[in-house]
């Protein structure tokens, strides 16, 4: 009796441990499952249908890094919009990429005016963010707020872009004070590169690097939504993003910004010329054309193209 009484005692205790197992497993299961519903509820939030300057912030805050890339066309605009890209600059790089020029200075603020209204048609999510052209804000901050005017106008761009930091800083909230949402530029800055000499990191010195702190915070401080720092050593520009609140959005300087920001038609590679170390090439659009008009030259001359469906 004994025997068997110590057997079912065995037996039942047995069986209580494993139903305690069991509903251990159960519980961490609907656990994990809410969590991972919550993780999932909490990226859907981030689908925005509309990003703009708070969208920004908001992103900032979440920990969520930002992608930039410059679009200076409607076609590429509306690919680049559709892809899920959270900000658009229609940069003054165009002076390079689109008209062959050395420099960003010869663009014109009619020129850039033309590329922002083309790329604003295109977009429906992004935020569109227009370069200033050099020798449009520098003057005086009365010129600079004529200028940003028009861009908002003619455009519709819905933010502009200033290089520069305390030198320019009337002309930055004289913009700010009229509604125009600006984002500041810091480090290496193209509009002024016949005044540095060259297109090496800047902020190496210790001196340059506290002015670009203070810059930073001036900036800030003024009201801009955002700032770009490019070609600065990756540990300045992480000092930078710890120490402002508004969105550092990096072009050469490291992965511990809030965003990146790249040419689209040197990370397209369309551009074999430029290799600069920031960047990635994430296609060889040269070699894909090239081979596609080469295709098409040699079917137009042995008569293979139009074919008898593709003419009516």
């Amino acid at each position: 009796y004994r025997l068997v009484k110590h057997c079912a005692i065995s037996i039942f205790l047995t069986a209580c441990h494993t139903l305690i197992n069991r509903m251990e497993y159960f519980f961490y299961v609907i656990k994990t499952k809410k969590s991972t519903f919550m993780a999932n509820m909490s990226k859907a939030t981030q689908n925005y249908t509309r990003i703009t300057t708070r969208t920004l912030a908001e992103l900032k805050a979440k920990g969520e890094k930002i992608a930039m890339l410059t679009a200076y066309d409607f076609t590429m605009a509306g690919i680049v919009d559709k892809a899920g890209i959270d900000v658009i600059l229609v940069g003054d790089s165009a002076s390079n990429v689109m008209a062959g020029h050395e420099t960003t200075l010869p663009i014109t603020l009619d020129q850039m005016i033309y590329h922002a209204a083309s790329v604003v048609r295109g977009v429906e999510r992004a935020l569109v963010v227009v370069d200033l052209p050099f020798g449009t804000y520098q003057a005086d901050s009365k010129e600079a707020l004529r200028s940003a005017i028009r861009i908002m106008k003619e455009a519709g761009a819905h933010a502009v872009k200033l290089e520069g930091g305390s030198q320019i800083q009337d002309s930055i909230e004289r913009i700010l004070k009229a509604g125009i949402p600006v984002m500041g530029h810091l480090g290496l800055t193209p509009q002024s590169i016949y005044k540095f000499g060259t297109y090496s990191v800047r902020a190496k010195e210790e001196e340059e690097a506290e002015q670009l702190l203070k810059d930073a915070q001036m900036l800030e401080k003024s009201g801009c939504f955002g700032i770009v720092v490019e070609k600065i050593p990756a540990k300045l520009a992480e000092k930078v993003t710890q120490t402002v609140n508004i969105p550092v959005i990096g072009i050469g300087a490291g992965a511990q910004v809030d965003g990146q920001v790249l040419v689209l038609n040197d990370m397209l590679g369309m551009n074999k010329e430029f290799s600069p170390r920031f960047l990635r090439r994430y296609l060889d659009l040269d070699g894909a054309i090239s081979n596609a008009v080469q295709e098409y030259t040699t079917d137009v001359k042995k008569q293979d193209f139009p074919n008898d469906k593709e003419q009516y």
